[in-house]
């Protein structure tokens, strides 16, 4: 990390131009990954990076650029093309920039840092799992486990006399299990991690990890194909929430929204959801995957009430996106590292718990399907429009689950599934996964009580 009066210099150099704001951001980084195959290590992956970026603004307009080896000259040399990218003004002198440290509590404690502990105790994490998914069923062909772990250090410096610090580390269990009967070959997989250290394993088991992959995979041998029209779907709860995630949440940053790009763009204050939906984005959660202390501009994170009983309440904001839209900015401003300009992102977004029963949500339902794991899928930002896979599914017949299918997609509006949600149960699970924009991929969780929608269109594989 760079010395405070050297920031101090830099910071001033970069306000002898036309910006009106400049900010230097300093990373860094230490990951490792250790990946298994039938309980066999595979591959053992140790990154280390570091780098800065420097960005400034000159009201809505920005430029940034970005180096490996963060030095004060060498930064000097991008400072010099960024000036001239954004205009330079004769005879205006650089003034160090006076910087005042911030600090906050840490919503993230660490308990054991995975550096603290042996390398077989890791290899350990994933090897229970597998074996647990191994011993679940004698269908239980093959097995897979990769074990995440990182540490990322980061530094804002801005020339409003901001410097603040923060640390952020991760760590995350990714399981497949593979089944097969005859010729018919299944796979199930569960991915949950945290924002904390190795101490996250105590409490949520790499066993309870490697079982639950197996029993989706031997589930899914009995599945039959699903049929397809529009019907009422239940979505259940953790990682189901990913269908608001994708198709409703990237449509409240202020990347779309600033841009008139989001089909929610103006309508703060209005209803665009049921009455029995709200939905909030909290990056404060304590050990949550998407929790941080401050953003990626040093704003300190908060928790973002955005649907409120079906009113929408507010945007994700980040300081770009609020000069455009004249607000402020929220605290969502994130970025996967420092080779990215940052911009509006989620951080654990979710629907709300709400007071209806699981059971309730199944009655009255004479032909439907229940969604219990969704898989991946795509979404037009600027519509709202997705199509998603689920990994495990099951028929709904006269209010009962019935037979598992295979083949299942919902697609559907961001905007209707919203008004479309009957019943919201009280059941709230967050899972955990991976986000991509235009400033890189950065954890996220997602999550819901499980949903019943009154009416989306289920794309299937059977003939009817």
């Amino acid at each position: 990390m760079l010395k405070k009066e050297d920031l101090s210099r830099i910071l001033g150099r970069c306000m002898a131009s036309e910006a009106d704001f400049a900010e230097i951001y300093e990373e860094e980084e230490v990951s490792e990954t250790v990946s298994s195959l039938n309980a066999e290590v595979e591959n053992v992956a140790r990154t280390v990076k570091s780098g800065a970026g420097i960005r400034l603004y000159k009201g809505v307009q920005s430029v940034y650029g970005y180096l490996n080896d963060a030095e004060g000259e060498r930064l000097d040399a991008i400072v010099d093309d960024l000036r001239r990218a954004l205009g330079e003004t004769e005879g205006k002198t650089a003034s160090d920039i006076a910087l005042t440290e911030k600090t906050y509590p840490n919503n993230n404690p660490v308990e054991k840092d995975f550096e603290s502990v042996s390398l077989a105790e890791r290899t350990e994490i994933v090897f229970r799992a597998e074996r647990a998914a191994k011993g679940y069923d004698p269908r239980i062909v093959k097995t897979k486990a990769r074990l995440l772990n990182v540490r990322q250090k980061v530094r804002i410096a801005n020339s409003e006399g901001l410097l603040v610090s923060d640390v952020r580390v991760r760590t995350r269990l990714m399981m497949e299990a593979f089944a097969a009967e005859g010729d018919n070959f299944q796979s199930g997989g569960y991915n949950p991690g945290a924002g904390k250290g190795l101490e996250y394993w105590e409490e949520k088991t790499p066993e309870s990890v490697g079982v639950e992959a197996a029993r989706s995979a031997v589930v899914m041998l009995s599945a039959k194909d699903c049929p397809s029209g529009k019907m009422p779907v239940v979505i259940d709860n953790e990682f189901g929430g990913v269908i608001f995630h994708e198709a409703c949440g990237h449509s409240l940053e202020a990347t779309s929204v600033s841009r008139n790009q989001s089909v929610f763009a103006g309508k703060l204050g209005q209803r665009i959801a049921a009455p029995c939906v709200s939905a909030v984005d909290d990056g404060t959660i304590p050990g949550a995957w998407g929790s941080e202390n401050v953003d990626d501009e040093g704003t300190p994170q908060r928790r973002r009430v955005l649907i409120e009983n079906g009113i929408l309440k507010s945007y994700m904001i980040d300081r770009l996106g609020g000069r455009r839209m004249g607000m402020e900015p929220t605290g969502s401003s994130r970025r996967q590292s420092y080779e990215f300009e940052p911009t509006s992102r989620m951080s654990n977004t979710f629907i709300c718990a709400g007071t209806d029963s699981f059971e309730s949500l199944f009655e009255g339902i004479e032909k439907g399907l229940y969604a219990k794991t969704m898989g991946g899928g795509s979404v037009n930002p600027m519509t709202g429009e997705f199509n998603f896979s689920v990994r495990e599914g099951y028929l709904i017949e006269n209010g009962k689950v019935t037979t598992p299918v295979k083949g299942a997609s919902l697609i559907g509006s961001g905007a209707e599934i919203l008004m479309n949600i009957e019943k919201v149960s009280d059941n709230l699970a967050r899972g955990q996964g991976m986000c991509g924009s235009s400033s890189g991929s950065i954890p996220t969780d997602v999550g819901q009580p499980a949903i019943r929608v009154s009416s989306i269109t289920v794309g299937g594989t059977a003939n009817e």
